[in-house]
């Protein structure tokens, strides 16, 4: 490790532009992208802000730790699918279930009732075809103009990268899935 001073002035000029809602996407293959985004959920709400957040993956039975936490606080957590791919029993129905769900989260994020819409896993369904790409675009674009919306998930489209204000992958570089370590509750779940 190099040491190195720590800097005395600041390291960028503040930006002059206006605030605005901002698009986020998190996506790549390394561990945190929901975790990050609930941790902007939970920013906005400690701040008093309006926030909702949509799982395109996970069922709306789940009660892992997010769900429980997030019930406590009153910030509502809403599953739109059957779980991933691998588990699912019938993959039409999957779509379907996207598909509902993404009317359910485009009318939110329309809204303007929020602050922050955060679309867990948003980019599976796109990848899989089961939304159109071009309708999520819409809607983001035309999305109230204090409107935050964070997207999650792996692969994201090149065209939601283009359109999004900040975007930072995620990237393993170490797992411990790779030494034969399984998923913890509470860590992630």
């Amino acid at each position: 490790m190099r040491i190195e001073a720590p800097p005395t002035e600041r390291q960028r000029e503040k930006p002059a532009g206006a605030r605005r809602g901002l698009l986020i996407v998190h996506t790549g293959d390394g561990k945190g992208k929901s975790t990050a985004a609930f941790g902007l959920a939970l920013r906005a709400h400690g701040r008093g802000r309006a926030v909702t957040i949509f799982q395109f993956m996970k069922v709306p039975s789940a009660r892992f730790g997010e769900h429980r936490a997030f019930a406590t606080l009153g910030v509502p957590i809403v599953g739109l699918g059957d779980g991933f791919s691998w588990k699912s029993r019938d993959l039409a129905h999957s779509a379907q279930l996207a598909r509902d769900g993404w009317q359910r989260a485009a009318a939110a994020v329309a809204s303007g009732a929020y602050f922050l819409v955060v679309l867990d896993e948003l980019t599976y369904p796109l990848r899989y075809g089961w939304l159109p790409l071009a309708d999520v675009l819409a809607t983001l674009r035309a999305r109230p103009r204090h409107t935050h919306v964070v997207v999650t998930g792996r692969g994201a489209p090149d065209e939601l990268l283009e359109l999004a204000d900040t975007v930072t992958e995620f990237r393993k570089l170490k797992h411990h899935y790779d030494a034969g370590v399984p998923a913890q509750r509470g860590i992630e779940d």
